[in-house]
């Protein structure tokens, strides 16, 4: 939890400084009020006291409270002000990191994970903070000062105060042993939570087609349960703690008047007023010792689960990345939309297995470089190599004829048009999502956006959507459908006018005339650009200037169509199980 305060700010430690100050005056004013109470008591015992003094006494008493409830008030107002200040920047700091993260790392922590932490651990640290300010600090405080004030007033009270903390300790030792394991736990059940909730929204579609509503309430049911009987273990078991404190507080209250009731009948007559006087100071200043180990409770309840939360937000921070930007920003002179493999190997972290064994090629400008093979052969995870979504475990991948791992990750994005495998689409407007990112420049014309959309087979259904370009999209692009999604994803890598296309099976949902047209009017418009095509159809890669046919990661064929069904029985496989008979002779 110590770690987390490092990313306060020097302004946010100038402000805890002066809440310091403000409890110590607090802590101060709070204590002199039974000062003053005692003072009025004396007075109304005395005979002959003047009224005016006893109001200059409740004065200041009044004056006492009203300083102390203003100083709260401040502290509250700084303690929340700080809070609030270093969960912003907390959760700013973990969306830039997650955003700086390869696979391998968003693969270490699950979704749901990220997401618990990014809200609910930091409100766990928020309110560990804003209650600390307060409590924590303010307890010791009060507890010592208030010590001191009763010190020598009588041994019988102090021993009857000791014991009133004695049993506090025996609590709060009950408190650490059996509830605080529990605090710990709740975070990871709510993670549980969490997945099971995310899944099940995700997958909807899938749920109701396969009548697995039963089956993921149940699911869900479980998940539900385990996280309530946790809450209510530690309910119940802090739901202890106020009846205790009340009654160490009423059983405190009531030794110190029985002692004093009991000293007062065994002393003279002119120590009867001195004892009186003693034991109402005291009864005050007991009760400010009590409820100072009150606060101490309270923060012991909360530092648990927020040091839970502390540890697994500084585990998203501190995590080392595996892919490390380079400094370089240009490829060789001469060199452009070149892409080249150079005996490249790659597994996993900690799988045992390469996925991709001694893969080379060279996709040069302007080629159409196509990879095809049977599903799980490693198209996807070798395309994913270029952007560095992962790297390398093995060998070389070039652009522009450097190594990948030499550039600023913002340089080699920029050189590239990425549509994944599935199309994933932005709230927002049409053309929000076709102008989506950085290029470098920033900046897209109306007449770009309508170009891209244009060439990916779109402007009919975009232009038939009510507001056009600036129809809705919603979360995930639910209101439009599959092929819908992937042509409005081919736009915006369209858009970046890029160097390198990449096309991780993109044309999947398409119809054959749309995707035939779509790669006419690509190939047309953006000749001079490099595009490296995953598919799963022959047809949308016949055309190719080079197809890869991988096998189990390894490169099994390499040549165009025609050569390959000559040399590669892989790929004549592939060609029997989508061709004609009449096809095939014809080639």
């Amino acid at each position: 939890m110590v770690k987390i305060l490092k990313y306060l700010k020097l302004k946010e430690w100038l402000q805890a400084l002066i809440s310091l100050v403000f409890i110590v005056t607090q802590v101060w004013l709070d204590l002199k009020l039974p000062g003053y109470m005692a003072e009025i008591t004396r007075l109304v015992q005395t005979p002959d006291s003047a009224t005016s003094e006893i109001w200059k006494a409740g004065g200041y008493m009044l004056l006492c409270a009203l300083g102390s409830l203003a100083s709260a008030i401040i502290v509250g107002f700084l303690a929340a002000r700080i809070a609030a200040t270093l969960s912003k920047r907390l959760r700013s700091m973990l969306f830039s990191t997650v955003n700086s993260f390869s696979m391998a790392e968003i693969n270490r922590f699950s979704t749901s994970s990220l997401i618990t932490r990014s809200t609910n651990d930091i409100t766990q640290v928020q309110m560990l903070v804003t209650m600390g300010l307060q409590m924590l600090v303010k307890a010791p405080i009060m507890a010592i000062w208030a010590i001191t004030k009763i010190a020598g007033k009588g041994y019988q009270w102090s021993l009857a105060t000791a014991t009133a903390i004695l049993v506090m300790f025996i609590m709060i030792a009950f408190i650490m042993l059996f509830v605080i394991p529990k605090f710990k736990k709740m975070q990871i059940l709510t993670d549980n939570l969490n997945r099971v909730t995310s899944e099940n929204l995700t997958g909807l579609r899938v749920v109701r087609a396969y009548n697995a509503e039963d089956y993921q309430e149940e699911k869900f049911e479980v998940a539900n349960n385990e996280l309530t009987d946790t809450n209510l273990y530690t309910s119940r078991a802090m739901s202890v703690m106020m009846p205790v404190m009340s009654l160490i507080m009423s059983g405190l209250s009531l030794a110190i008047y029985w002692i004093g009731a009991y000293l007062i009948n065994e002393a003279d007559m002119m120590d009867r007023l001195t004892l009186f006087s003693n034991m109402i100071v005291f009864s005050s200043y007991a009760m400010q010792v009590i409820m100072s180990f009150m606060m101490l409770v309270m923060i012991f309840i909360l530092l648990p689960r927020a040091t839970v939360s502390a540890k697994r937000i500084n585990e998203v921070l501190d995590t080392e990345l595996s892919i490390r930007d380079g400094n370089r920003v240009e490829g060789k002179k001469g060199i452009r939309g070149e892409v080249t493999f150079k005996k490249v190997c790659f597994k996993y972290p900690d799988a045992p297995e390469y996925v991709l064994q001694d893969v080379s090629f060279t996709a040069r400008q302007g080629e159409t470089v196509a990879f095809i093979g049977s599903t799980g052969s490693g198209k996807s995870t070798l395309i994913n190599l270029i952007p560095r979504f992962f790297d390398a475990t093995e060998g070389e991948v070039l652009i522009d004829g450097v190594d990948v791992r030499e550039y600023s990750q913002e340089v080699i994005h920029n050189k590239i048009g990425y549509v994944p495998q599935n199309a994933v689409l932005f709230k927002g407007s049409v053309s929000l999502n076709v102008a989506y990112g950085d290029n470098g420049t920033n900046s897209y014309t109306e007449e770009e956006i309508k170009k891209a959309v244009q060439i990916a087979q779109g402007s009919e259904f975009v232009e038939k959507m009510q507001d056009g370009y600036q129809a809705a999209i919603s979360q995930g692009g639910t209101n439009v459908s599959g092929g819908q999604k992937q042509r409005l994803a081919i736009a915006r890598a369209i858009c970046r006018k890029p160097e390198i296309y990449i096309f991780d099976d993109s044309f999947s949902a398409l119809d054959y005339k749309t995707d035939r047209v779509l790669r006419r009017m690509l190939k047309k418009e953006t000749a001079g650009v490099t595009s490296l095509i995953v598919a799963q159809r022959i047809g949308t890669i016949i055309d190719a200037d080079q197809i890869i046919v991988l096998d189990e990661g390894r490169v099994v064929g390499k040549g165009t169509h025609r050569e390959l069904l000559k040399s590669c029985e892989v790929y004549k496989e592939i060609a029997r199980s989508q061709l004609s008979k009449e096809e095939l002779e014809n080639e």
